[in-house]
Parts: C-alpha cells; structure tokens; sequence
C-alpha cells in the first residue's frame, strides 16, 4: 500500500477490479465451490485498494471507509449466518461503494485540464466501476424476481452467478446485445436501457474530455 501514490493509485485499482472479475469467471470454469468463497474477500480487497486510492481525494474519503467498515463487517457476519438479508446488505454496500468512488473520482478525471496515463487508467476503472455498480442493481432484482433476466437462474449465493450477472452488465453498458441474456420483467427492463443510456454518455464524456485536455 505503500507505493501507492497520486501518480499511480489508479492502476492499482483497475487491477483490483480486473481481478475480482477475473476471479468470477474462474469460479464459474473451475470444479467445485472452493473459488465461489473468494469473491466477497476480493471485493473487499478492492475496497481496502480503492481507499489507499482515494486517499488523496478530500470529502468522500470517510463515506468510502464507512462503507468498507460495513462490508468487512458484513462478509464476517454472512460467514457464520447464510442469511438472504444479509447478502442484500452487501449488495446495497457494494452499490454504495461504487456510487461514492464515482462520485469522488469522477470530477478529478473526466473535468482535468491535464490527462496522464494515470487519469486515462482512472477512466477505464471509473467505466468498471459502473459496470460492477449496475452488476449489483441485476444481482439485487435477481434476489427478489429470479425470473427477472432471461438466461440467468437464480442461485442460494448472488456469488454463485456474480460473473453471469458481470457479464450482461457490461454487454448492455457497451450496448454490444449478444442476445444470450435478456430482461424479462418490466423493472429489469428499465434497468437495462437506463444503464445503455449511461454507457454511452460516459463514452461520450470521456472522449469531449480527452480532446479538450488536448486543445488546451
């Protein structure tokens, strides 16, 4: 944690988020539960990343402690109790997390008169940020309608389908439409356009930004 400083914190912290996805898929190809039981540490482990991260930012700093305190505190509680309210509680946690470090982040990166390899890396990590963001929205409508996705059965853990869930969610922000997935009930159905709709305006935002650091 140490060498993180304002020049790199956010390559450290897209890595953190490739891994858990990366972590989600290989839970999913490997036989066995023994990897389905990382996913909660490593997002937690993201967490801890993008708060050394975010350190040099002022204002939400403490908000994003806050909420990483109540996910550790939460992955602990679930460990011993499988309770459905309580992986609801890590869902809104992560949704949280993610509004915060956009929120955060977002001005610094998207609105800098200078872009760096860091900022460029930091826009990639805020795109990730909300693809993981809307992951958690699909996960938390999957819990209370299992039919609400096409393609998706629900599981006992939002763990066991956390890399499924991902993946539409960034088919659908990158609008790439596979097909294989789909939503099935009304709710889902405005969850999934509103999320285009956000994917191509930070698209759109991203790129007037590169070109007006560049004009001046």
């Amino acid at each position: 944690m140490a060498s993180i400083n304002e020049s790199n914190n956010f390559f450290y912290f897209t890595l953190s988020l490739v891994l858990i996805f990366v972590m989600g898929a290989l839970a999913k190809e490997v036989e066995g539960e023994q990897l389905n039981f990382i996913i909660k540490p490593l997002i937690l482990n993201s967490f801890i990343i993008c708060l050394a991260s975010m350190k040099f930012a002022r204002g939400w700093y403490i908000y994003l402690v806050v909420v990483s305190a109540l996910m550790g505190l939460a992955i602990f509680v679930h460990s011993f109790m499988a309770e459905q309210y309580l992986s609801v509680i890590m869902l809104l946690l992560i949704l949280a997390f993610c509004f915060g470090v956009f929120q955060s982040t977002a001005h610094q990166i998207l609105l800098s008169d200078q872009i760096d390899n860091n900022k460029l890396i930091g826009s990639i990590a805020l795109f990730l940020v909300l693809g993981l963001g809307w992951a958690a929205v699909y996960l938390l409508l999957i819990t209370y309608n299992p039919m609400a996705i096409n393609g998706i059965e629900a599981e006992e853990h939002w763990g066991d389908h956390f890399a499924v869930v991902t993946y539409f969610s960034f088919v659908t922000q990158t609008t790439l439409g596979y097909g294989d997935y789909s939503p099935n009930s009304p709710l889902a159905q405005v969850v999934v356009y509103l999320q285009a709709v956000t994917g191509v305006f930070y698209m759109a935002v991203v790129v007037s930004s590169l070109v007006g650091a560049r004009k001046r």
